[in-house]
Formats: C-alpha cells, sequence, structure tokens
C-alpha cells in the first residue's frame, strides 16, 4: 500500500535515480499522474510536461477501456472491444469524442506553449497506476515516433499481465509492485482522492 501519490512518487523517484543530471523529460498522463512527474522531475533535477492520451470507453460501461487514442489520433483497440458491443461506428464516434477532449486540454494545459519536445531526450512517462495498460500503450507509441534517446515507464502498481504488454514498448520498465490480486488502482492506496484539472493546470503553471 503507498499512502498517497506523492510517496508512491518518491519511491519511483529512488528508483530512477541513475537519470539525475541527464535533463530527463519527465510526462505526466493526465490527470492523477500529474503531481507525481513535478515530483519526480524535481527529485531529477529534469522537465516536466503532459503527454495527453484518452481512453476509449466501453459501451454502457465507461470505466473499462476498450482502447486509448494519442494526441495524433493513433489508436489502439484492444482484443475485447467487440465482445462488449464496441462496433465500428461506437468506436468512431468515442474517438472523436476523445480527440475532442485531448484538444480542450491541451488548450487548458499549455496555452502559451508547444508541448516540449522529446526528441534525443531521456523521456520517462508516469503514470499512478495501470489497469488495461490502454492509455500508456498509445504514450508509449506517440513518443516513440518522435524518436527520444531513451523511452522508460515508470509505475507504482501494475498487474502482471499488463506489464507484460507494456514491456516490449519501453526501453525500460520500472514498476513498484505487480500483485496478482489486482481489481483498481486506487486500491493500492490509502488515500487516492480525484486530481482535477484545476491543480493540473497550477501544478503546469508553476
Amino acid at each position: 500500500m503507498f499512502h498517497d501519490r506523492n510517496e508512491a512518487a518518491i519511491l519511483l523517484a529512488e528508483q530512477l535515480k541513475d537519470y539525475q543530471g541527464k535533463n530527463p523529460l519527465i510526462l505526466a498522463i493526465p490527470r492523477g499522474a500529474v503531481p507525481m512527474a513535478k515530483i519526480i522531475a524535481d527529485q531529477l533535477d529534469g522537465e516536466f510536461d503532459v503527454v495527453l492520451v484518452r481512453k476509449l470507453r466501453a459501451p454502457d460501461y465507461p470505466e473499462l477501456a476498450i482502447g486509448s487514442i494519442d494526441e495524433s489520433g493513433w489508436t489502439y483497440i484492444a482484443d475485447h472491444a467487440a465482445s462488449v458491443g464496441a462496433d465500428s461506428e461506437y468506436i468512431e464516434a468515442e474517438r472523436q469524442q476523445q480527440m475532442a477532449t485531448i484538444r480542450q486540454r491541451r488548450a487548458q494545459y499549455t496555452p502559451v506553449r508547444s508541448p516540449i519536445d522529446p526528441a534525443g531526450r531521456v523521456v520517462i512517462v508516469i503514470d499512478d497506476g495501470l489497469a488495461t495498460g490502454a492509455t500508456m500503450i498509445s504514450a508509449l507509441h506517440g513518443l516513440r515516433s518522435r524518436k527520444p534517446a531513451r523511452l522508460i515507464c515508470a509505475i507504482p502498481v501494475s498487474p502482471p499481465e499488463t506489464l507484460r504488454k507494456i514491456q516490449p514498448l519501453a526501453d525500460q520498465v520500472v514498476c513498484l509492485d505487480t500483485p496478482d490480486n489486482f481489481r483498481a488502482v486506487g486500491q493500492f492506496y490509502v488515500n487516492f482522492p480525484q486530481v482535477e484539472d484545476e491543480e493540473v493546470i497550477k501544478v503546469l503553471h508553476k
């Protein structure tokens, strides 16, 4: 159990200390990972930004990811999408809705600058935990196409089968715990409050 996201971030930073002094680019998947990524960037003397990806939600069950989409529009569709009723028409409508959210968040989060270019950088992608791994898959895919020098995925907790899906997409995966009894990311935190847009904007604008 982690007390909160701050504790998880400090523990991750300890595992990533080899990158201290190498000006790593720490990218958070909003919203929960944003305060964590800021702590890790400060610990490693790196830069901090967000990578915008969104999960595609299952029909009638929005907590279940059937895939994900990145800022370029590249889309990952999970094998189970059809079995939960997501046909091609539904998926396209969901893609359009999530792309609209991505554009809105980019306008909110970094209104006066472009995203930091990951090309040639050590890039560390942070989330507060993985469940299906869908959004992390899109984040890593999109970043790989932009040619970072090294691409690292760092998370506090993930089910083992999700971690196996993620590992081929990154040069290194740092995960603090891979429990078999995984139901949801929040079960591994004592305090796991929702992170709102206002907090993300405040952290990014500091």
